[in-house]
Order: structure tokens, then sequence, then C-alpha cells
């Protein structure tokens, strides 16, 4: 396996480049029935004495079933790297396409998590909670805007079980 355990504390990227930059891609399932999707929102940091990860999906979002049905799932970060297949991860429903497939991604299966070979940073995450956003809870209108009354994403607030790095 190219990658090695690391504390994600002894990450020097930054998390929102990280996220909002380069972008990234959550995967919840096993091998045999998982989907992914590309992310551009979220945080990592700490929560209830833990590294936490925070993601944020629409509810007809196919991977959002996923979610819901397991405990786990993964980030995986390319660094800039698979633009391409980042884009097509995020334009493409997994009900339609196998989408790891299609964008030349190699799914690694690791228990009851799936990654994928190309990425340089992989967050095994575990849920803690989950939160749906709704009109009331926003303070800023510009934010709720964004959702034209309608469509609000579930926050998933997970602890970051295990780091891998590519060596």
């Amino acid at each position: 396996m190219p990658f090695k355990q690391e504390n994600i504390r002894n990450i020097k990227e930054s998390a929102v480049q990280m996220i909002a930059g380069d972008w990234a891609l959550v995967t919840a399932g096993t091998r045999d029935s998982f989907n992914t999707m590309t992310v551009s929102w979220g945080g990592l940091g700490e929560l209830w004495g833990r590294d936490a990860a925070f993601i944020f999906i629409r509810p007809q979002r196919y991977t959002f079933g996923f979610l819901e049905e397991n405990d786990r799932f993964t980030l995986s970060f390319f660094g800039g790297a698979q633009r391409d297949a980042l884009l097509l991860c995020g334009s493409r429903s997994g009900r339609d396409t196998d989408k790891a497939a299609e964008a030349g991604l190699t799914p690694v299966s690791d228990g009851d998590v799936t990654y994928f070979a190309e990425a340089a940073l992989v967050l095994k995450c575990r849920k803690m909670a989950k939160y749906d956003l709704t009109p009331d809870g926003f303070l800023d209108g510009a934010v709720a805007d964004n959702y034209n009354g309608t469509d609000y994403h579930r926050m998933y607030v997970a602890e970051i079980e295990e780091t891998l790095v590519r060596e």
C-alpha cells in the first residue's frame, strides 16, 4: 500500500485550501457498494476533544443514502491533482454511472471504508453527529439566499479516526 499512517495534527497544508481550493471526495460504503462525490465545503478542526471533520451533503444526492447507512466514511484529498476526475465526480450521479471507473480512479477497500489509490491524503472518519440546516438557523441573510427556501444540506460531524498520507 502506498500510504503510511500520520497524525492529523502533523498535516501542514491549509484545511481551507485543501477543501475549498483543491476539493476532495467524500466516499461512503464498502468496496462492493459505495458512492463518492466531490466536496468543496466543509472543515477540519477539533470538537468534543476529538479531531473532527465537518461535511455538508444535500439529501437528494446519491451519496447521502450511503452516509446515512454507514457509520464511517472517507475524505480523499488529491492536492490539486485529478481536477478532471473531481469535476466528473461532482457533476454526475452514481445512480447513473460508475463515477470512479469513468474518472479513472482506483477504489481501495479497507475494512468498511473505501477511498482512492490516487489520493495524496485520506481521512478515515466516523460519524458523531448530524444536523439539518434550517432557515431559522441562518443569521446572515446572504447565506440563506444560497437555498432559495429549499434544498438544505445536512451537516455531518465526524471524528477523524485515521490519517493516511501517500509515501
